[in-house]
Formats: structure tokens, sequence, C-alpha cells
């Protein structure tokens, strides 16, 4: 199914929504929730699936909605419809501080993008959303993604939203290395590890973690300076003497020498 071709702005800086310009007929997918406003004609409709695959069966449908339970989201999506006759808007708000990213997926190898699982936020209908599994089980297990990631596929515009500023990076025949939870998104032709930052000396005493994400290959990769967990972490009143990933084994130690 070819996606529909929708007109979007995005507005904001730290807390940025996204716009989006519907012609009569068009639609948009979203996680459910994120809805910030519609102009009078849009309509939505909340659909167990993406609408991606208009023929697929019940089981089919309820194999997705098992899939998006994995990945922690709603087993519904909002299908917002312009069933007026002249151009309507919706808009889309982020859930946290951060910046959202519009990916053109006609652009994207092999019209699919790899992000982390919260990560989407709306598509043009015709866009896909499904699991992808991490391979490799040291990514799975410190890559801060976990396992489970989530799949884009079309060739139509899609959302994405992280923590922070994103920024892109295109890697030519490179290697990456990256803040474990720090990846947002990559193309599907890069290789994605997790590796030991450095020496015992560097992994105990330098405050940048054990382990690194690491990205090989030739592709786009999309990166988040704030992931939502380490947000939490500095606003949790316990997140000085909580265990964490990142941060020298020293962190918890020092706290108690604090005034």
């Amino acid at each position: 199914m070819r996606s529909h071709e929708i007109d979007y702005k995005i507005f904001g800086e730290d807390i940025q929504i996204v716009e989006i310009e519907l012609d009569p007929n068009e639609t948009v997918i979203a996680e459910a929730g994120s809805m910030l406003f519609m102009e009078d004609g849009i309509m939505f409709e909340t659909k167990m699936g993406d609408g991606s695959q208009p023929q697929q069966s019940l089981f089919g449908k309820l194999m997705q909605a098992g899939s998006r339970v994995l990945m922690g989201e709603s087993i519904f999506m909002t299908h917002f419809t312009n069933r007026s006759n002249i151009k309507r808007k919706v808009a889309f708000a982020a859930p946290y501080p951060g910046t959202i990213k519009a990916v053109d997926l006609a652009k994207i190898m092999g019209n699919t993008l790899i992000v982390q699982k919260d990560a989407f936020l709306c598509a043009a209908m015709g866009t896909s959303i499904s699991i992808h599994f991490n391979q490799k089980l040291g990514a799975g297990f410190f890559g801060g993604e976990g396992f489970i990631l989530e799949k884009i596929q079309g060739d139509g515009m899609a959302f994405i939203h992280s923590g922070g500023v994103v920024i892109e990076r295109q890697l030519n025949n490179e290697t990456l290395r990256i803040d474990t939870g720090c990846v947002v998104g990559f193309e599907p032709q890069l290789q994605f590890d997790i590796e030991r930052s450095g020496s015992l000396k560097s992994m105990v005493f330098g405050g940048e973690g054990i382990f690194l994400a690491t990205l090989r290959g030739t592709g786009k990769v999309w990166i988040q300076s704030l992931p939502i967990s380490k947000l939490i972490q500095r606003l949790s009143p316990y997140g000085g003497n909580a265990t964490k990933e990142s941060g020298s084994v020293l962190g918890g130690l020092g706290s108690l020498f604090e005034g």
C-alpha cells in the first residue's frame, strides 16, 4: 500500500509538536493519546493495527496487537482522516521534552527504519509499524533499548521523537560509538552491537559507563542527547543513589560525602 502524501510543520524548540495538513480523505496514524488538536472535519477511529494491510485477517491483526504489547505500546492505534472537502489540520505532541524528527522513508535504504520502542509518534497512512528483535545478545542486555525495537516501513513521512536534541549522522563504511540508550534509530543495513567502553580503569573511573553502543557500516543513524531514562534518573530524588549503567561506580559512594 502506497503511503498517503501529507504536508507538515514542526513547532517549538524544547517541547515540540507536529502539525499535519491532510487533503480530503487523507489519513495519518498515531500512537494512542498523542493527539493535541484537530480541526473540524477530521474524524478519528481507534483500530487494532496500522492499516497498512487492509485485507489482513483477524489472526494477523491479533498477532500485530501482540507484538505491540511486547513493545510496551497500546494494542490500538488511532487513525485520523480528513472527511471534509477542504484541507484540514491535526497536531500531535511529543510525550516529553525533546525533538520531533521528520523522516522521509522513501529516502531511507530499503524504506525501513529501526527505532527504539517508544520513538514512533505518527506517520502517513500506509506505513507499517512492526516489531524488530536485536539479534545480538550484548545489544539486547546492555544496549539501553533492550532486545525489542520497532521497525517502521513505508514510502511516506514518519515522525519519531527523542529526548533532548537529536542529530543525524551519515556513516560511510565507518564505526561510531555512542552512549548506550542514546541511539534513537538507524538504517537496517548498519551493524548494531555493544562493546566495552575501554580498559578496566576507564570503565570503573571514567564516568562513561561500562558499555557503549557501536554502529558499523554505511547508513544513517539518529542520536538523542537526553534519553528519557536519564531524564527520570536526574529528576528522581533518589537518582544519585540508584545503581545505573552510566557513570562511575563510585557515584553512590561519592554521594555519602555530599553536604
